[in-house]
């Protein structure tokens, strides 16, 4: 295995934009005269070590980040990346979401939802050449694709030596390079410290990638181990991790133009997409998964009155369906606004000329943009169908009866030709997630988003649907609502995977077992499953295609950016990355100026007594009112900073993100991104990308003088 750096593949110019780039640790020094320059006392050099200060103190969450902030394992990050843990522990009874949760010391600390986990980022080694010699030279589609799954699974398994590490194998610039990254991982996880989310969501839907902004989006965790120090299953002998560095807190906050960085896991963006690619996204993807969320939506809340256990249940999914519907109309109207189309079709004309000047380069790549055209629109095909049935396989019964009867099919293969999800290093977590299914489902929502979705799937053509579906539900002969309807009464009626006991238990059953069972949704599981798997062979084929013919474009592609002098760094995809800038504002359009920074009185302004978004405790109006800010009044505001702005490049998974300032201490946590700034994950804009934090002073505040959670500000190390 090579441990060599990616910096001289993805670096290609000394001149880069310093907000532009989510950089790897180990590129640091090749750009440290850009980062000194822009206002890190750090040393680059020291950075790239991840078992060092402050690498070690950044961990994921699996989805998004997180950082410790102490020697006892506490971890800051998003509330809302901790509100399925928030929603997990409440009830009509004693709503946390309502009122916030505050362990006064670690015995009153609750466990989070089941499958939570901290990632301790431990290495990262480049296995480029094991998995390209892995795949025959004549290796096509399906069989490309088998021989790099079948790789992968061999490194991940000497990778991981106990349950305590988990290790995946992370492709760049789609496949051209990979990296195994080996992290520990720590199961037991709770919940320390939320505030209500009239602070932590205060603004809603309504704010939501928008600004001026007033959220106090934050959350604590506490990783616990074993008493040896291993990761260990939930048990109160269990000991509070001892993490080997953690950030220090700055009490004072930012200014304006200062240096900042974010140090996180981004998950994924799709800058080095072909034209054809953002056209389907843009103009049809997007636009049609906007309608199905919000559907989703409207259907949850018209079974699930407000205030209810049912409703408690899906908050958590309603936030994140509204979340990527809003992302989506910005997606959609900067893309019309905008010149992105146009420029990657200038792009790939220019490329293509380039290409048929150097005969080198076109005798080795001259094929691959056409070739991946081909592939693009292959993947179009039933795209529609592929979607509805994609959301009704949101609902739960759906999906844990699928996999159920998946797993019993894997169960009779080694454990290295499993499916990947279906191993026994996945065993843990399914279990967990068939524990924690009654806890975000309810009959009546199930049944009225799959009636909805059906009724939609029934009006394509006939050519395109699933004739085994259709066969199961009764829609041979067309859509009849009411005995649609009978038919979803009777399978929530009659199953019995809405009860733990039962879920567990099947997974340990046979594939003979499931075929002799009268529960209605085993039935449909077993009914489905070979269309299934001929649908997931033609899956794989394409994506195999996809994964041969994408590198050779990428490294065309690189070596034209080269020989323009142009940056060229791979797209987010879940690993450790560094993005750095300024605190700024900007100018969303014409005649209109952002300021980067809002404060405790205008978040006042937008109370509305009672409403869901824009309410407030009573404790925080009062302390606003009467100027009660003591050592986190900012002079210059004279105020609290609450939220700011920044130019950093930043995307999904990168929430709960520490902000550091340029000597490493914690100034707050990134959580959003301006509106105009959501298309960042096609199309960077240095004019209009800009990231949201709420600043460390705020939470400190709120921790001092509304919540009372003393204890944790006495066991961080707070800074001026």
């Amino acid at each position: 295995m090579k441990t060599t750096s990616l910096a001289a593949l993805l670096l290609t110019s000394s001149t880069l934009m310093a907000a532009e780039g989510m950089w790897q640790p180990h590129q640091l020094p090749e750009i440290a005269p850009q980062l000194k320059a822009a206002g890190l006392q750090l040393d680059p050099d020291k950075m790239t070590d991840l078992s060092s200060f402050p690498m070690n103190a950044i961990i994921s969450l699996g989805g998004c980040t997180a950082s410790f902030v102490s020697p006892k394992g506490l971890a800051v990050t998003n509330h809302h990346c901790a509100y399925g843990s928030i929603q997990y522990n409440s009830s009509e009874d004693n709503n946390l979401l309502e009122n916030g949760f505050v362990a006064r010391d670690m015995s009153e600390e609750i466990a989070a939802a089941p499958g939570s986990r901290i990632y301790v980022t431990q290495s990262l080694t480049e296995v480029t050449d094991e998995i390209k010699n892995a795949v025959p030279d004549d290796a096509k589609g399906q069989n490309y694709y088998q021989a790099i799954e079948d790789k992968q699974k061999q490194l991940v398994a000497d990778c991981e030596v106990s349950q305590d590490y988990r290790c995946e194998v992370y492709s760049f610039h789609g496949g051209k390079s990979y990296f195994l990254i080996k992290q520990m991982a720590i199961r037991d996880v709770r919940l320390v410290y939320a505030p209500p989310s009239s602070i932590g969501k205060f603004g809603g839907d309504t704010d939501n990638w928008m600004w001026p902004r007033h959220t106090g989006d934050w959350a604590f965790y506490r990783a616990y181990v074993g008493p040896d120090g291993q990761s260990a299953d939930y048990s109160e002998d269990n000991v509070p991790y001892s993490s080997d560095s953690f950030l220090k807190v700055n009490a004072s906050g930012v200014q304006e133009n200062d240096y900042v960085m974010v140090l996180g896991y981004p998950g994924s963006t799709n800058r080095y997409r072909t034209a054809a690619e953002v056209e389907n996204q843009f103009n049809w993807v997007y636009p049609t998964a906007k309608e199905y969320r919000e559907a989703y939506i409207d259907m949850i809340k018209s079974v699930a009155p407000e205030g209810s256990d049912a409703r408690i249940k899906y908050e958590s999914t309603i936030a994140g369906l509204a979340n990527y519907a809003k992302n989506y109309g910005s997606m959609i109207e900067s893309f019309h606004k905008g010149d992105m189309l146009s420029r990657k079709q200038q792009l790939e004309q220019d490329f293509s000329k380039w290409l048929a000047a150097n005969p080198d380069m076109q005798k080795q790549y001259g094929q691959a943009l056409s070739q991946l055209k081909e592939l693009v629109q292959k993947s179009q095909q039933n795209q529609q169908r592929d979607l509805l049935i994609g959301y009704m396989g949101r609902t739960s019964l759906w999906g844990v009866a699928k996999k159920l009867y998946r797993l019993a099919h894997e169960r009779q293969k080694t454990d290295m030709k499993r499916e990947p999800g279906y191993q026994q290093r996945d065993m843990t977590r399914f279990t967990q997630a068939m524990q924690r299914v009654n806890r975000r489902y309810d009959a009546q929502v199930d049944k009225a988003v799959l009636m909805h979705f059906i009724e939609r799937y029934a009006q394509l053509e006939q050519a395109e649907r699933v004739a085994v579906f259709d066969q199961f539900m009764g829609l041979e002969n067309g859509f009849d609502k009411q005995a649609i309807a009978a038919k979803l009464d009777q399978m929530h009626a009659n199953t019995k995977l809405d009860d733990e006991a039962q879920r567990l238990a099947w997974m340990e059953k046979s594939v003979a077992e499931f075929k002799a069972s009268d529960d209605p949704y085993i039935q449909f599981a077993v009914s489905q499953f070979e269309h299934d798997m001929q649908q997931e062979k033609q899956d794989k084929e394409l994506s195999g295609e996809f994964q041969r013919i994408r590198p050779q474009y990428m490294s065309a592609l690189i070596a034209y950016k080269q020989s323009r002098q142009q940056q060229v760094y791979a797209d987010a995809n879940s690993s450790l990355r560094i993005t750095y800038g300024k605190v700024k504002g900007y100018s969303p359009k014409d005649g209109m100026v952002a300021v980067p920074f809002t404060t405790a009185e205008g978040m006042l302004a937008k109370y509305v007594p009672g409403d869901d978004e824009f309410d407030l405790p009573e404790s925080l109006r009062k302390a606003i009112k009467s100027e009660d800010y003591g050592k986190y009044r900012d002079e210059k505001l004279d105020s609290v900073q609450i939220n700011y702005l920044s130019t950093l490049d930043i995307t999904g998974g990168n929430s709960g993100s520490p902000t550091l300032n340029g000597k490493g201490e914690f100034v707050g946590l990134v959580f959003d991104g301006v509106y105009e700034s959501i298309i960042g994950d096609w199309d960077y804009d240095p004019a209009l990308n800009r990231g949201i934090h709420v600043s460390s002073p705020y939470m400190l505040w709120v921790m001092d003088k509304i919540d009372g959670a003393d204890n944790l500000i006495q066991e961080m190390t707070v800074v001026e």
